[in-house]
């Protein structure tokens, strides 16, 4: 795993940061190096970081010493396509493992996932739970599930025998099939803006962001995903984030995740804070930006108070000095069975 800066710049600095299976993910980022505070904002399926442009911007206007990061997913926006096997939220959790090593590896951290983002952070949650409460600080679940995505809305039709028809057509010829899914759009679009805006009036400039993300993404990126969003189950976690303030938000009009979705997800998680926007639909991050803001900033004034930040601060810094402790026990002990010369060669190197 490496972090490289490629084009920084006064508003926005762009880096590269390479996953331990060598997978070049694009991240950006704003806002102080130094920040009490780090937000990462996880999109969703078939989206990219133009998805968070909104939201970020108005976040910043509420929270101006934050540091602000969002990122590609794997064979989503700018970030190098993988293969297709690692299309899986186990490995998108290891994924923003990498991102986090990279670009805050001791700061504390507020996690926002949008849809597949949100799924993302519950799988890393449940992966790492010893990171939450120490590293993630706080934790915003936006338009998502923890489970059953096959159960209701439109997410019923994940079921349908076309969906692994449509996975195999392209295994078999992707080229064909992306020409395919472009059509599709368009002649889908009706259906897909109801699903996605809900009954509110949604902005022309709104709507052609949103298609614009989801005709750039591959086909095999999009097909791949949707076996894993039928077996999805990481309600496991949900207790986990009790540790932690966090944040649960749904558009009323959401028909791919419904409001019934976040209901579960808040009542499993102590204390949190279930908001629920008027009639927006799944793409609420688009389409009420400054709702979603306001929201995040509640949790991330709670999530940064001066107490819950030093005592992150100090379990990050045990957790480092034991591991490094472990570190040098583990080189210790291996020197014992090492010739002397080989022995006084790792002691110099060191």
């Amino acid at each position: 795993m490496s972090i490289c800066t490629t084009t920084p710049t006064v508003a926005e600095r762009r880096v590269t940061v390479s996953t331990r299976d060598g997978v070049a993910l694009a991240v950006r980022e704003c806002g102080p190096r130094d920040a009490d505070l780090t937000v990462v904002l996880l999109h969703g399926h078939c989206l990219h970081t133009e998805s968070w442009t909104y939201v970020r911007d108005a976040l910043l206007r509420r929270y101006p010493d934050a540091r602000v990061v969002r990122y590609d997913h794997r064979g989503h926006g700018d970030s190098a396509a993988a293969c297709r096997k690692t299309y899986n939220l186990e490995q998108l959790s290891r994924d923003l493992q990498d991102v986090l090593d990279a670009i805050a590896p001791t700061e504390p951290v507020v996690l926002v996932g949008h849809s597949m983002g949100g799924m993302t952070v519950l799988t890393y949650a449940a992966r790492l739970p010893h990171e939450i409460g120490n590293r993630i600080v706080g934790v915003a679940l936006l338009a998502t599930a923890a489970s059953g995505l096959a159960d209701a809305g439109i997410g019923r039709l994940l079921r349908n025998p076309a969906v692994s028809a449509f996975q195999a057509a392209v295994r078999r010829a992707p080229g064909l099939m992306h020409q395919a899914k472009l059509l599709a759009c368009k002649l889908f679009a009706p259906v897909i803006r109801t699903a996605e805006y809900g009954d509110r009036k949604t902005s022309p400039r709104v709507l052609a962001l949103a298609n614009a993300m989801r005709n750039e993404t591959p086909i095999v990126t999009m097909a791949s995903f949707l076996s894993e969003f039928m077996v999805y189950d990481r309600t496991d976690a949900l207790a986990i984030l009790s540790r932690i303030p966090t944040l649960v938000l749904c558009g009323t009009g959401d028909l791919m995740t419904p409001p019934s979705h976040s209901v579960a997800m808040a009542a499993a998680v102590e204390y949190s804070d279930l908001v629920m926007v008027e009639g927006a639909g799944h793409s609420v991050i688009l389409e009420q930006p400054d709702h979603v803001a306001d929201a995040i900033d509640r949790l991330m004034t709670q999530a940064g108070n001066p107490g819950h930040v030093a005592a992150a601060h100090l379990a990050l810094l045990r957790r480092l000095e034991s591991v490094s402790n472990d570190l040098s026990h583990s080189t210790i002990r291996a020197s014992h069975h090492l010739p002397s010369r080989a022995g006084s060669r790792r002691m110099a190197s060191a």
